[in-house]
């Protein structure tokens, strides 16, 4: 009896043993995606239109030996940079990526990384949003031999549902754009403790401290655009400027239906950043056609409403807009259904006065249980004020709202994925993102001295080229900083930036030799990398457009107005190779 008691007793302590193990291997797990999270979080603003991506590699041993997030479009993948930082340390490690890997470029650069470093297993904090992209790395990685575990479907519990809301908030702007097709917006406003956004007389500077300022231009540095209307530009004259020292900054969209703005306002100057006016259709023509002197973009719709708007721009491609808007706009938005998540930043000052304007205008509520209750909300006090943030709408859930194919084949037969006879291609998260001239494939081309030169991008050797051959000492030192910029986005500011500002270190050339730099860049890009000539030969029979709305040269334009000469030179690229492949066929069966 005291043997048998014995086994019992040594066999429930291994159990604990093993319960105990496993909890804390289960703590651990979690632990390391909420930090693969917040490393990814550290780029927000510089990867649009790409997620932010983390990664961290632990040994068995629970040593972290390598950790890489995503810094911008066309980069090294975050999987990448990890494995290099761990070296040989990561033979039988495990990888934690808060979002599934998404090789968007026709190649499978991170899962090889992952593979050929010798991870064994990875720990993946949500699937990837795009339906293109969802659950093909999860896949590949499982097919090589890797014990893939997914939160909230190999690993659950509510420990697990908090993990996976950390990878969920951090490329939330990503997340809302797959499920609604409407950017990711925030509401953002300062305000006195009575409700008050500025005094009787219009003034507002400045209700809230500095240090609210501040945490306001960081907001602007995650963010594709900031939007503001009208009175704004005319009572408060703004920059909208991130002013972080560099890098990403946002676009700034001016909404104005009469189009009644000011000739002279500081979002004019173009200098930094470019802006964009939307207006409707036939407003002000005179002022419109002084703004496009300017260099200022102005776009028509036909009823200005903020959804139509919304829309527009995400068929830009932008993830996350900053509203700093008065209250009529800000009502305009929240009825619009386009408002996510609410900043107040509220100082402890009290203006008072009958017509001081507040954040929100009318919403057409007479009673309080018509008020819209903010989900998860926050409280944080930055120095005298209070913060105070919360979402508008709950974090969608993906999993219903983006169906496979075969599902949506199966409830309509008709429906195609794809369009099969016009293929578009933008960003370089597209199906056909490798078409990009952002995409991450280095080419190396020859120099003045007929040396070959190794670029990170095509667009890095494109804006180079115009100013190469120019002896001024400021062209030389541009075409270096451009080659060292790390992403092709920033590559592009610069260029453009330059020729803006300093039309004379431009080659005289340019206009005329433009489509021939870009030509044997693409047809170098689609040499050198098998799988990118062979996704390019996959689409004979289809014409390739590149769907930018806003570049009348390279891309299509809106409503197909572009002259679309990158999609023009693929096709000529295509049909070079085919022709190639045909006069190789030809050969091989003469020689038999």
């Amino acid at each position: 009896m005291a043997l048998s008691f014995a086994v019992v007793a040594s066999s429930s302590s291994i159990m604990c043993k093993a319960i105990n193990a496993n909890n804390h291997s289960h703590l651990q797990d979690l632990s390391y995606i909420k930090r693969a999270a917040l490393i990814s979080d550290k780029s927000a603003g510089f990867t649009s239109p790409h997620p932010n991506f983390g990664c961290v590699i632990v040994t068995p041993s629970v040593e972290v030996v390598g950790e890489g997030y995503l810094y911008a479009q066309g980069t090294k993948p975050a999987e990448v940079l990890a494995v290099e930082a761990a070296g040989e340390r990561c033979r039988g490690a495990t990888a934690y990526v808060n979002m599934e890997p998404g090789d968007c470029h026709g190649d499978d650069t991170a899962v090889s990384a992952l593979v050929q470093a010798g991870i064994t297993r990875a720990v993946i904090g949500m699937r990837h949003p795009l339906q293109h992209l969802r659950g093909n790395a999860i896949r590949a990685l499982r097919s090589q031999g890797l014990q893939v575990d997914v939160l909230g479907e190999d690993m659950q519990s509510k420990l697990v549902e908090e993990a996976r809301k950390a990878c969920l908030l951090v490329n939330l702007p990503f997340v809302h754009r797959a499920a609604s097709r409407v950017p990711f917006s925030v509401l953002k406003y300062a305000m006195t403790l009575d409700g008050k956004i500025a005094a009787s007389s219009g003034h507002a500077a400045w209700i809230s401290s500095k240090l609210s300022r501040n945490r306001v231009f960081e907001l602007r540095g995650r963010s594709d655009a900031i939007i503001v209307g009208g009175n704004t530009v005319r009572r408060d004259n703004p920059r909208l400027t991130a002013r972080h020292g560099g890098g990403h900054m946002p676009i700034r969209i001016v909404l104005s239906q009469s189009l009644d703005l000011p000739e002279e306002a500081n979002l004019w100057d173009l200098s930094d950043v470019s802006t964009v006016v939307v207006t409707q259709r036939g407003a002000r023509r005179s002022f419109q056609r002084y703004l496009a002197s300017k260099g200022v973009e102005v776009v028509e719709f036909d009823i200005l409403n903020p959804r139509d708007v919304m829309e527009y721009f995400h068929d830009r491609g932008y993830l996350s807009i900053l509203w700093e808007c008065g209250g009529t706009l800000a009502a305009s938005a929240i009825s619009s259904g386009v408002i996510h998540k609410v900043f107040a930043f509220v100082a402890p000052k009290i203006i008072g006065g009958k017509n001081a304007p507040s954040p929100v205008g009318e919403l057409g509520m007479v009673e309080m249980s018509q008020a819209l209750d903010l989900i998860d909300v926050c409280f944080e006090q930055i120095g005298p004020d209070m913060l105070i943030s919360g979402f508008l709408q709950p974090i969608p859930d993906l999993t219903p709202t983006i169906p496979s194919e075969d599902e949506t084949f199966a409830i309509d037969p008709t429906v195609a994925p794809f369009e099969t006879s016009i293929i578009f291609f933008y960003k370089t998260w597209d199906l056909y993102g490798a078409f990009s001239n952002f995409s991450p494939h280095p080419i190396q081309m020859p120099d003045e001295d007929g040396n070959y030169v190794t670029w990170i991008s095509v667009e890095h050797y494109y804006q180079a080229n115009k100013f190469i051959g120019v002896s001024n000492p400021l062209a030389r030192e541009c075409i270096d900083k451009i080659k060292s910029a790390k992403s092709p986005e920033e590559a592009a500011r610069m260029g453009r930036l330059t020729q803006r500002q300093q039309p004379h270190l431009v080659r005289s050339d340019w206009e005329s030799v433009k489509i021939d730099v870009m030509y044997r860049a693409l047809k170098c890009k689609f040499s050198i990398y098998p799988h990118l000539n062979s996704m390019l030969l996959s689409t004979a029979g289809s014409v390739l457009v590149e769907a930018s709305p806003h570049d009348l040269f390279w891309g299509g334009g809106r409503d197909g107005g572009g002259l679309n000469y990158l999609g023009r030179l693929l096709m000529k690229l295509r049909s070079e190779f085919l022709g190639e492949s045909s006069a190789a066929s030809e050969n091989t069966c003469i020689a038999l």
